[in-house]
């Protein structure tokens, strides 16, 4: 299963190398890296359209689908399950979304194993004379998404736990970000004005506080809150409703569960919507 997974993944990289290699454009690295960072791209928008179908356990285990490479060889097990459970998360057509997200996700993994290929071999020709090709970004890159990958096997089989698919999430948005930084460096730019690097501070509290406000709108997302509050903007019809932000803010708990055991109240959840959208105030 493995192999076939290997052999799966690089043949969904083929289109984008392909794309890279057929351009006119003479400077292959900085193209691979935007054609990297638009794949990317794709992967968050499909990892979205995979939570939004309910297909995250599509495919209950990792890497593989019941122990096949593709839901073709394990029609069969689907076939059981959804026969079992027709209203459960297991479907054929939910199998293969998640098994293309798997597929799309280790292509981005094999084009930055191209970049940082690329990036010492170019380092070590230049000898190090051209910092654009600086191996140690991509390099990091290749750990970085290796852990993300953890944490996408992490969402499959600790069943869709709130704070392992919010960390998947943000990790897939600075993955984008580190991206686009590589892809960014590869183009010659107008000096900096000394004046910006007083905008250095303002800017990173500004990347920070969106970034929380990213993290709270996975929060809403993986306890599945959106509906909490039904109106806008009050909640319910007045502007502070009732809500518990102990067990709607504690993080290491199952999916719609307290840490207890106990079913996760209303409250919880009307507390984690309502956050999120006062923070959205904070972020203006």
């Amino acid at each position: 299963m493995w192999l076939q997974l290997a052999i799966l993944g690089m043949i969904a990289a083929l289109l984008p190398l392909a794309i890279v290699w057929a351009s006119k454009d003479a400077d292959k690295y900085r193209k691979l890296a935007w054609v990297t960072v638009f794949l990317t791209f794709d992967l968050i928008m499909f990892g979205a359209f995979t939570r939004l179908t309910d297909s995250g356990l599509g495919c209950p285990d990792w890497p593989g689908c019941y122990g096949h490479a593709n839901p073709l060889q394990a029609h069969a097990d689907i076939s059981a399950a959804q026969a079992a459970m027709p209203t459960g998360p297991v479907t054929v057509v939910k199998a293969w979304i998640e098994m293309i997200h798997r597929y799309l996700a280790m292509a981005v993994g094999v084009l930055v194993v191209a970049l940082m290929v690329i990036a010492w071999m170019q380092w070590r020709k230049s000898k190090h004379a051209q910092t654009r090709f600086s191996p140690w970004l991509p390099t990091f890159l290749l750990g970085f998404i290796c852990l993300q990958g953890a944490f996408g096997a992490w969402t499959v089989t600790m069943k869709l736990q709130p704070v392992i698919v919010t960390i998947h999430l943000l990790l897939g948005m600075s993955l984008l970000g580190l991206l686009g930084w590589l892809a960014a460096r590869q183009t010659e730019h107008m000096p900096v004005a000394a004046t910006s690097a007083a905008l250095r501070l303002p800017g990173a509290l500004a990347i920070g506080v969106l970034m929380m406000q990213i993290a709270l709108g996975g929060w809403v997302s993986t306890n599945y809150a959106t509906l909490a509050c039904t109106d806008y903007p009050l909640c319910d019809g007045v502007l502070v409703p009732t809500m518990d932000f102990v067990n709607g803010f504690t993080l290491w708990r199952p999916l719609g569960m307290t840490a207890a055991g106990d079913y996760l109240p209303f409250p919880a959840l009307t507390a984690i919507h309502w956050v999120h959208r006062m923070f959205a105030f904070v972020l203006l």
